[in-house]
C-alpha cells in the first residue's frame, strides 16, 4: 500500500494524456490496490475524462476504480452506463445500468435524461418494463380486491351473527387470500425491488388454504367440535415458518440479491420445493373437502342459500387448484402463468364480500336459522355425565324402541323423547356417533331393511313394502338410500341373499 512503484505508476497516469489507462501491476505482474488518497485522485480523473467528453478514457478509468475498490459501486457502474450510452454502446450501456441496480436499486437511474439517446431502443424499452415501478389494469384490479378482502375478513370476524369459530376461519381464508393478491401486486408492479422485505411476504400462509376452508366445512356441516389433536395440522405450516423466518430477518441488500438471484436463474430448488408443498396440500386437503361437500349435499340439511353458498365456494376453491396445478406445470418448463391463480382468489374474495354484505347467516351453515345462530356447542351447558346418558336413552330409543320406523321422525321428536332440547339432543348424535341426525335415522332403517330381506328368502315381501315398514315415504328415496349404504338395490340385494 502506498509503495513507490503505485505513486510512479499513478503520475504516470495522471501526467500522460493518453487514450488508454492501465491497471497499475507490481513488478510481479499482479493488480495493487490503491489506498484511499490514490483511489480518490483516480475516480476525480476518471470524472474528468467524463466531463470532457473523453468517454472511452472514462469508462477504462471507472473499470479501475471498480477493480481496486467495491465501496461505491453503484455510482461507478451509472457512470460507465452513461458513458457507452454516449458513445451509443446500447447493449453495454444497458448491462451496466441492470448491474447499478442490482447493486443499489434507485430506479430513479431509467428516468435520466442522459440515457435519451439510447431511450427508443428494444433493450432499453425491455430493462425499463423489467425494472420500472408502474401499475397497470391489472395491478390496479388486484389491488382494489387486496383492499375489499381486508376489508371483509374485518367485517365478517366481528359480526356476531355468525359463529365465533366459523367467521374466524373464514376470515382468515380471506385474509390469506387478500394478502396474497396484494403481494402478487407489489411483484407485478416491481415495488418488490423498491420494497425487498415484501420478499415471500405471502409464503409463510402457503399451506394454509386447505386447513382453513377444510375445517370451515367440518364446523358448518357437522356442527365440529375442536379437539387438541386438530392442531397437528398446524405442523406443516411451523416447519415452514422454521425455514422462513431467517429469511425474513435477512437485510434489504440481501433480500434484494435474492431477488434478483430468482429473476435470473428461476426458481431455486427451495422456493420450488415450498411450491410443491403448497400443490399437494391443495390437493390433499381437496380431496376431504370434497367428501364433506358431498356429504353435506346429500343430508339436505342446509337451507337452498346455504346449500348455494357452499357449492358456489367449494367450486371456486377447486377452479383454484386446478390454475395452481397449471402454474407449477408452466414454471417447471420455465414459464410464467400466475394470472389465473390470481383471478380464482380475487373471485374467492369477491364472492365472499358478496354474502358477507346480502346474506352474513350462510356462514354459519347448517346451524342458521332466521339469522340467529343455534351453533353453540363452546357454550353448551350439557356436561359429560348428562351427555352419556342421554347417548344411552337414545340407543334405547333407537335399538328397543326402534323410533325410526316412525316416518315423520323429527329431531324435535328425539329431543322430547329424552326430555332435553333440540340442541342438546344434535350435539349427542354428533358426539357420540359421528354423524347428524338424518344419517343416523337412515343407518337403522337400512340395517333393519337389510335384516327383513335376508329374513325374506322366499320373495313374499314387497320392496315398497319393506320401504313402508322400516320409516320411508316412497320407494325412490328408500332406494337411493339403500345404494348409498350397499352399492346395490334393494331388489339385486335381495337376488344376492337368495342366490347365497
Amino acid at each position: 500500500m502506498g509503495s513507490p512503484i503505485n505513486l510512479i505508476a499513478l503520475l504516470f497516469f495522471y501526467t500522460l494524456s493518453i487514450s488508454a489507462i492501465h491497471i497499475p501491476i507490481d513488478p510481479e505482474g499482479h493488480e495493487v490496490w490503491l489506498d484511499s488518497q490514490e483511489y480518490r485522485n483516480l475516480l476525480k480523473k476518471a470524472d474528468s475524462f467524463y466531463l470532457e467528453h473523453r468517454y472511452a478514457d472514462a469508462i477504462k478509468a471507472y473499470d479501475l476504480v471498480l477493480k481496486t475498490h467495491t465501496e461505491i459501486k453503484a455510482p461507478v457502474l451509472k457512470k460507465i452506463a452513461l458513458s457507452h450510452a454516449a458513445l451509443d454502446h446500447i447493449d453495454a450501456c444497458v448491462d451496466y445500468i441492470e448491474r447499478s441496480l442490482h447493486f443499489e436499486f434507485d430506479p430513479v437511474i431509467l428516468q435520466d435524461e442522459r440515457f435519451d439517446s439510447v431511450r427508443e431502443t428494444k433493450a432499453f424499452n425491455t430493462l425499463y418494463k423489467k425494472y420500472d415501478p408502474s401499475f397497470d389494469v391489472w395491478s390496479l384490479i388486484y389491488f382494489y380486491v387486496s383492499l375489499i378482502g381486508f376489508y371483509i375478513a374485518i367485517v365478517i370476524n366481528f359480526n356476531k351473527k355468525i359463529d365465533r369459530i366459523a367467521r374466524t376461519l373464514i376470515s382468515l381464508f380471506i385474509f390469506i387470500h387478500s394478502f396474497f393478491i396484494l403481494h402478487i401486486c407489489v411483484s407485478i408492479t416491481n415495488y418488490e425491488y423498491v420494497f425487498p422485505h415484501s420478499y415471500m411476504m405471502s409464503t409463510i400462509f402457503s399451506l394454509l388454504y386447505g386447513p382453513l376452508l377444510y375445517f370451515y366445512f367440518k364446523r358448518t356441516t357437522q356442527e365440529y367440535s375442536f379437539k387438541r389433536i386438530d392442531l397437528l395440522h398446524l405442523v406443516p405450516t411451523i416447519l415452514l415458518s422454521v425455514y422462513l423466518i431467517p429469511i425474513y430477518l435477512l437485510a434489504a441488500e440481501e433480500k434484494l440479491a435474492l431477488l434478483f438471484r430468482d429473476v435470473e436463474e428461476g426458481f431455486s430448488m427451495a422456493n420450488f420445493a415450498v411450491t410443491a408443498l403448497k400443490l399437494t396440500s391443495l390437493i390433499g386437503y381437496g380431496y376431504f373437502i370434497r367428501r364433506l361437500y358431498v356429504k353435506s349435499k346429500k343430508s339436505g340439511e342446509l337451507s337452498k342459500q346455504t346449500a348455494l353458498w357452499q357449492r358456489n365456494l367449494y367450486y371456486i376453491h377447486f377452479m383454484y387448484i386446478a390454475s395452481y396445478l397449471l402454474y407449477c406445470i408452466f414454471i417447471s418448463n420455465g414459464l410464467a402463468l400466475f394470472h389465473s391463480q390470481v383471478i380464482c382468489m380475487a373471485l374467492m374474495v369477491l364472492y365472499i364480500g358478496y354474502f358477507a354484505s346480502v346474506q352474513p347467516d350462510v356462514f354459519s351453515g347448517v346451524f342458521s336459522l332466521n339469522n340467529q345462530v343455534l351453533f353453540k356447542y363452546e357454550k353448551s351447558g350439557l356436561t359429560e355425565s348428562l351427555s352419556k346418558e342421554l347417548m344411552e336413552n337414545l340407543r334405547k330409543l333407537f335399538d328397543i324402541d326402534k323410533i325410526y320406523k316412525e316416518n315423520d321422525i323429527c329431531l324435535e321428536m328425539i329431543a322430547e323423547r329424552l326430555n332435553t332440547t333440540r340442541h342438546n339432543a344434535s350435539q349427542v348424535i354428533n358426539e357420540h356417533f359421528d354423524m347428524n341426525f338424518h344419517e343416523l335415522v337412515n343407518k337403522y332403517r337400512i340395517e333393519e331393511a337389510k335384516s327383513m330381506l335376508c329374513k325374506d328368502r322366499k320373495n313374499n315381501l314387497n320392496i315398497i313394502d319393506i320401504a313402508y315398514e322400516v320409516g320411508y315415504n316412497n320407494k325412490v328415496t328408500f332406494n337411493k338410500a339403500f345404494k348409498k349404504d350397499t352399492k346395490l338395490t334393494p331388489s339385486q340385494y335381495q337376488k344376492k341373499v337368495v342366490s347365497s
